[in-house]
């Protein structure tokens, strides 16, 4: 009962009853004993009234009046004379005195606890003020014993009546949480069971129907989650469709470009002084396309194939992606400056440094011909102790808001009309594969900057924590 929420909450609704039942009991306990003792006084009042109309009254009557009050000496002062009114012999001596009249509540629930928890029987004197002023005061003696067996009783009437009203209130509260919360709540886990069984179908998603204002925002939580899921099921299912064609369409442009290749092997045996300068790029760009088809065909199977990392000449590399996109620009004004320093050697996968670096450049060229007004692209490098740093940076317009909120995310980044958005996600892929970042530096009206970190460490941690730097640089 207790790993259900039904049995818990009628569980502790009994326990917390019965707990203010408990800061309850301790005052009416002593508010028992007070009644208890002034009941007394006022029948020792009203015994003593017979010795007042008759000055000798025998013995045996005196012993039936004392009995039927339960005391044993009955004192009341009248006219400031103190009268011994009706006497018999005490058990035992007095041990305490307690003045009804003074007494106040903290001191009347420490008397009476006491007294709760004390099973001695004992001979105490009460002093109280006689009821309608009939004297200054009255005092009598009692024991102890009947007065805590009473106080014993009305403790358990009071124990069973607080079990009783915890049950109920248990009761009522379980059928009214029953109705208003747990119904519901068995209402919104069978729809989260129904959506799970087909999260495609878009009918099986919630909707919000609850009264209760947290159990609203929990179903129309649910219902964001549910719809989220729903689209990306079905665009990861488009997703994969379109994996397969594209595995398809690479196949077979992988064995184009071979046949491609064969005929650029004949151009370079050429002794045209054009041909021949221009014959390698040829060469060049055809064999990185056949590589890229080739790694499209592998994405397919799994993901990005893993970098081969070799130390590499950056400006080289550079250079070789802006001879391939000034032949791209056209009769457009743009620019192209390669500022990485003389010698600087990277560490990096040749191919998959070269289709980032050419991605980052292409998008900048086709932001600044779309402007139609003049613009430059530049690419700088620099370094430090841990990392390299690769900036690609343009004057165009500025990255839309729309493109820099999913700028990494496939078919939803794209920063141009009629982009896919897949050029960022794979360079951002690719650089992760190194170790490294691809991050938005800035982007405005004066222009976009992107910036490339690849990590001189090899992956292995120090004993600080920090990443361990390339053991040995090769020139």
């Amino acid at each position: 009962m207790f790993n259900s929420l039904s049995g818990r909450l009628v569980i502790l609704t009994t326990i917390f009853v019965m707990l203010a039942e408990v800061l309850i009991f301790v005052p009416s306990i002593a508010r028992f004993r007070e009644d208890y003792l002034m009941n007394r006084l006022e029948r020792a009042q009203i015994a003593s009234l017979a010795l007042l109309a008759d000055d000798m009254i025998d013995r045996e009557l005196e012993a039936e009046l004392l009995e039927n009050a339960g005391v044993f000496n009955v004192v009341l002062r009248r006219d400031q004379v103190r009268q011994l009114m009706l006497a018999s012999q005490l058990p035992q001596p007095i041990s305490q005195t307690f003045d009804m009249r003074e007494d106040g509540a903290a001191v009347l629930i420490r008397d009476a606890l006491t007294r709760f928890v004390s099973p001695e029987n004992e001979v105490i004197r009460v002093i109280g003020a006689p009821v309608r002023d009939a004297g200054l005061l009255i005092e009598i003696t009692m024991e102890t014993t009947p007065l805590r067996d009473a106080m014993i009783d009305y403790g358990i009437r009071i124990l069973i009546l607080s079990a009783v009203i915890s049950i109920f209130t248990a009761f009522l509260l379980f059928i009214a949480m029953r109705a208003l919360l747990l119904k519901p709540i068995k209402g919104v886990v069978g729809h989260m069971q129904n959506y799970a069984e087909a999260p495609e179908d878009a009918r099986r998603i919630i909707t919000p129907s609850a009264s209760v204002t947290e159990l609203r925002e929990a179903e129309e939580a649910l219902q964001k989650l549910e719809t989220d899921l729903t689209q990306a099921l079905r665009q990861k299912d488009r997703l994969a469709q379109l994996g397969s064609a594209v595995s398809k369409i690479s196949h077979d442009l992988r064995n184009i470009l071979t046949s491609a290749q064969l005929f650029t092997d004949r151009i370079e045996m050429s002794e045209d002084p054009t041909v021949k300068r221009m014959a390698p790029k040829l060469v060049s760009s055809i064999t990185r396309a056949v590589h890229l088809c080739e790694s499209t065909l592998a994405f397919g199977k799994a993901e990005e194939p893993s970098p081969t990392l070799t130390m590499l000449p950056l400006a080289d590399l550079v250079e070789e992606v802006i001879d391939s996109e000034r032949l791209a620009v056209g009769d457009a004004d743009v620019s192209f400056a390669c500022a990485v320093p003389f010698g600087m050697m990277v560490r990096a996968d040749p191919e998959q440094l070269y289709r980032v670096l050419a991605n980052l450049i292409r998008n900048a060229r086709q932001a600044l011909v779309s402007t139609g007004t003049a613009g430059e692209i530049s690419v700088d490098a620099r370094e430090d102790d841990e990392a390299w740093w690769v900036d690609v940076t343009d004057t165009g317009p500025g990255l839309p808001a729309k493109a820099q909120e999913h700028l990494f995310t496939p078919f939803q980044g794209g920063a141009r009309k009629g982009g896919s958005g897949l050029g960022l996600a794979i360079s951002a892929e690719l650089i992760r594969g190194h170790g490294g970042t691809l991050e938005l530096a800035r982007t405005g009206q004066d222009g976009t900057c992107f910036t490339i970190c690849l990590p001189k460490g090899d992956g292995t941690m120090t004993s600080n924590g920090k990443v361990a730097a390339q053991s040995e640089v090769v020139a």
